[in-house]
């Protein structure tokens, strides 16, 4: 996520950083070169141009001349700024309402996600004990009905369409249904195209008037950058957004759409989609994204994610495993598998502070994780909880059975006792693995 501009400003920094005192002149050519690469990563030219201008104003002040560490001081300038380009942050609770479902209309052009995301703020909202019901209000697209079905019996919640009406209509009964059945949160579907048009317009504006939306959302792609900013500050322009919805920011490598939609349209940034699954959204955190460029990681986004993937009771179980000194092999397995929930690894890492700049150029392979599951379920139930017995002929039909080497084996058994060992002499605590290959 945003890796051209955060590689970018670290050359930047590094050069900074470098010189034992700062001078006017450093400092605008240190700027020049931000410039450069916030151009570089397709934010908008205006927004660069303000968002330098801002940063220069107070690098040149006493703020950064009289510090005792002005490379330092720079970046946390720069990261200040980065905040309030994108922030200030929002509280994206959707709200709720005693007699009548909480009405949100998800907009955009075709492609940006629009049904997908519907489903993973249906799915969000569960999450926070609400009862949802997604509206199939883009007839327009042959398949969007379809999907919406199908997504819907993914995360267990209604899907209401017709046939032969009109969007506007369909959103309405979709309304007083959710009413009569009792749900509180009502998301409407609604059609795109491929470039905004007065037809498309239109249609949400009278879906706008005959359900009056308590929230209006507009879905675009973080990877269309500018394209992205440019479609947001026209619907603004023709229907008052509440706020954007960027989907696929997880492989948004340059940052445009992030760092400019905010200063261009006025409104604010929601949600996030970070990935392709259901549960794949997540609040937009402006402090967070600015960390995360700056290497910095992101400490609140790793804890909010172990809460919502990890299994408590099962934590519990496993601490007081460590504490009875009775940790087996399938225990271990459950923790590993309960990290994979949370995504990939390289991931996690970068979002722990002062770990992804470590990282950089670091191939952490995926693998090796699969490698591990495969030979700790090639054993038998009485081997993972008795690792001693495993010698030379269990050793190999394990490697035979997890297309590994029993070199291997022998060294996972190695390392799962080293941590036994470490864990009782801490007296419980946290995980400490290498996995093979990767120390």
């Amino acid at each position: 996520m945003f890796e051209s501009v955060a590689n970018s400003l670290e050359t930047v920094f590094k050069k900074l950083r470098g010189r034992g005192q700062l001078t006017e002149k450093n400092i605008q050519d240190g700027m020049r070169e931000v410039r450069m690469a916030l151009l570089a990563a397709d934010v908008n030219f205006k927004v660069v141009r303000d968002f330098v201008k801002k940063v220069t104003a107070r690098a040149v002040g006493q703020e950064v001349v009289k510090s005792i560490t002005p490379g330092q001081q720079i970046v946390k300038i720069v990261h200040d700024e980065l905040v309030n380009l994108m922030g200030p942050e929002i509280d994206a609770t959707i709200p709720k309402f005693d007699n009548r479902p909480t009405v949100i209309m998800m907009c955009g052009l075709q492609g940006q996600g629009k049904t997908t995301t519907s489903a993973k703020l249906a799915r969000l909202a569960q999450k926070g004990e609400r009862k949802p019901m997604l509206v199939a209000a883009d007839i327009k697209r042959p398949a969007a009905i379809a999907q919406l079905k199908q997504l819907g019996e993914q995360i267990n919640t209604p899907v209401f369409s017709q046939e032969n009406t009109r969007a506007p209509v369909i959103c309405e009964n979709a309304t007083k249904q959710a009413a009569r059945d009792g749900l509180d949160l009502v998301i409407l579907d609604t059609a795109g195209r491929l470039h905004i048009d007065e037809e498309m317009m239109e249609e949400v504006r009278e879906i706008s008037r005959r359900v009056k939306p308590d929230m209006t959302l507009l879905v675009s792609n973080a990877q269309t950058g500018q394209d992205a900013v440019n479609s947001a500050q026209e619907f603004n322009n023709q229907l008052e957004l509440d706020g954007v919805v960027l989907t696929m920011l997880d492989g948004d490598t340059r940052g445009g759409a992030a760092l400019s939609v905010k200063a261009v349209t006025g409104k604010p940034i929601l949600f996030a989609g970070v990935g392709e699954k259901t549960d794949a959204l997540e609040p937009f955190r402006p402090k967070s994204m600015a960390d995360r460029i700056l290497g910095m990681g992101d400490i609140v986004g790793l804890v909010e994610k172990a809460q919502t993937t990890v299994d408590q009771e099962q934590q519990l179980a496993f601490q007081k495993k460590i504490k009875d000194a009775s940790l087996t092999l399938n225990d271990f397995l459950q923790q590993l598998q309960q990290v994979r929930k949370m995504g990939p690894l390289k991931d996690l890492l970068e979002m722990i502070p002062g770990v992804g700049k470590q990282l950089k150029g670091v191939d952490i392979d995926e693998q090796d994780f699969k490698k591990i599951e495969a030979m700790i379920q090639s054993m038998t139930p009485h081997e993972r909880a008795h690792p001693e017995i495993i010698k030379h002929s269990r050793r190999r039909r394990i490697a035979a059975g997890s297309a590994s080497q029993p070199s291997d084996v022998n060294g996972l058994i190695k390392q799962f006792n080293e941590m036994k060992k470490m864990l009782k002499r801490m007296g419980g605590g946290k995980m400490k693995f290498s996995l093979p290959g990767f120390s």
